[in-house]
């Protein structure tokens, strides 16, 4: 329905951002919400795919078309919801999803929230050389982010990295075990996300 919008950055959390266009302020769901940190107040082209199910209509964002494509067929794999799709795009590594996907590697996929056995299996059923297309050069730099502006203290940055982490589906128990090496550095939220997500899923 909502091919893209063009909007500026109204409010940045650790769910979903909201893009003003024209009066109306839009809330959009995205992998890493706070990778938009360093554009707020500016104007962005956000590409969308409006959700509708029985119980739930939403709008989920992002930087280009092929990350939307990725997220989309996600979406046709049995098991795997918006949520999920989010939480595997999330990683910034989409590059490394395709590969175990094509290496059948059952063993990456489930480390993600909400993805078992049976839904591994099935993304490796569905998908498996179908998403040859989707790995342009930009994978590896899907999520860098440049240093924020704005000076904001490290607990801050790093409870709301935590905040978008269970928001993706981690349990404060899996947070947990990676706090000590996350808070060694001073970083972004967005780098703090990056850095979790690395060691979540190694």
């Amino acid at each position: 329905m909502y091919e893209f919008i063009k909007g500026t950055v109204d409010f940045v959390g650790p769910e979903y951002i909201v893009i003003e266009n024209n009066g109306i302020g839009y809330q959009i769901m995205t992998p890493n919400p706070f990778a938009f940190t360093k554009e707020a107040g500016k104007e962005i082209c956000i590409f969308t795919y409006h959700y509708v199910r029985e119980d739930l209509i939403a709008l989920y964002g992002f930087k280009n078309r092929e990350e939307k494509a990725l997220f989309t067929r996600l979406l046709n794999v049995s098991g795997i919801g918006p949520k999920g799709a989010l939480a595997i795009l999330a990683s910034g590594e989409p590059g490394q999803v395709v590969q175990a996907i094509e290496n059948e590697d059952e063993s990456f996929l489930v480390k993600f929230p909400g993805v078992g056995k049976k839904t591994a299996r099935q993304m490796i059923l569905d998908l498996k050389g179908k998403l040859h297309d989707l790995v342009p050069d930009y994978f590896p730099n899907l999520f860098n982010s440049d240093e924020v502006a704005a000076t904001i203290s490290q607990s801050t940055e790093f409870d709301e990295a935590v905040l978008a982490l269970k928001a993706l589906g981690y349990s404060e128990k899996e947070i947990r075990k990676i706090t000590p090496e996350l808070k060694k550095e001073k970083l972004t939220t967005d780098q703090y996300i990056k850095k979790a997500l690395q060691k979540l899923l190694k």
